[in-house]
């Protein structure tokens, strides 16, 4: 059952941090979010929405659920926006998703995903790297982790393996698609700046 309302609750989320703001006001924005929750339970093809899309992305990770919990706060302007929490939280779990996905595609030998199945010492490292994040101030990660940890000890998802609490396809791909265009963004900015005093000192000759 948990899962089924995990399945229509990532549903309005995501389409709601797709849609634009249509210059709504808040309580605009949240009835847009309630409106978008009512509409994952439309039938389609004997399935309701949030299922049919569910069937193509799977259950998400809790950690991509608080992220996009996160991202849905922030659209509602409850919560401030913390540009450098988000980029620690996009190199984490894009070294995570790096980490995973290849070795589970056969791309390597080592198999780190048979490790969740007895993740003590994923459990030890990961709360000691929580730690570590508290210290930094990052209390994005510091949300996602605890809560993908604190699902996993009480066992709301079917799954036994913790790498299914902690990342999935769609946070991965999220993180490093996000990397590849801050870092394009700001290596755009850089040559912006060398070309400005470049077209200076070639005015003054």
């Amino acid at each position: 059952m948990i899962n089924l309302w995990q399945a229509h609750v990532s549903f309005a989320m995501i389409i709601f941090l797709l849609l634009p703001s249509f210059g709504l006001n808040r309580h605009g924005r949240i009835a847009l979010l309630v409106a978008l929750l009512a509409a994952s339970f439309i039938p389609l093809d004997g399935l309701s929405l949030a299922v049919y899309l569910r069937s193509h992305i799977d259950d998400l990770a809790i950690t991509t659920l608080v992220f996009m919990a996160w991202g849905c706060l922030r659209r509602l302007d409850i919560l401030p926006p913390t540009q450098q929490n988000k980029t620690g939280v996009l190199i984490l779990f894009a070294v995570l998703g790096l980490v995973l996905y290849p070795a589970t595609l056969g791309l390597s030998d080592l198999d780190p995903y048979r490790f969740g199945y007895s993740p003590r010492p994923m459990l030890v490292f990961f709360a000691l790297l929580t730690l570590g994040l508290y210290y930094l101030r990052n209390p994005l990660a510091v949300a996602m982790l605890a809560s993908a940890t604190l699902a996993f000890i009480a066992g709301i998802k079917p799954s036994q393996n913790y790498w299914d609490y902690l990342v999935d396809p769609l946070l991965g791909l999220y993180c490093c698609a996000a990397l590849v265009l801050l870092f394009t963004r700001g290596l755009y900015g850089r040559l912006n700046k060398w070309r400005v005093p470049a077209r200076n000192v070639s005015r003054s000759h």
